[in-house]
């Protein structure tokens, strides 16, 4: 069973795939909440090739890489990839009028609930939202 978290992104298409792509940007969204922060991205955008995101509490109590390798790219479309304990995410771009639709199917780990689970990733594209659209 996947979960579905999804925004729509008052910002044109290229503009909303550059901002959730490129490390400059992804450092400064990819949080889920104001005590967390992302200070590394790397990303490597092609099928077979890698990426690696810092994920790092302000307090400096945890830190983690979070980190996938890509199995399909359309550009301006789709981002599917495998993380590194073997779920799937795909991420879809969809064009409707002036917005992108932005939607993420993910599928659960087993130590968390999908409520925190679908909390936690919606958290994250709200922040992706409100940066995309503030630049």
């Amino acid at each position: 069973m996947s979960i579905t978290v999804a925004t729509s992104i008052s910002k044109p298409i290229t503009h909303v795939w550059n901002c959730f792509t490129l490390p400059e940007h992804v450092t400064q969204w990819n949080q889920a909440s104001e005590d967390w922060y992302c200070p590394k991205a790397e990303n490597d955008l092609k099928v077979g090739d890698k990426f690696v995101y810092t994920m790092s509490a302000k307090d400096g109590s945890v830190s983690f890489d979070f980190w996938g390798i890509y199995d399909e790219i359309q550009e301006h479309a789709v981002i599917a990839y495998t993380l590194g304990d073997e779920r799937k995410v795909r991420v879809t771009f969809q064009e409707e009028g002036e917005y992108v639709l932005v939607t993420e199917v993910f599928d659960p780990e087993q130590v968390h609930s999908e409520e925190l689970q679908l909390a936690g990733w919606q958290a994250i594209l709200n922040s992706f939202k409100s940066y995309c659209e503030s630049i």
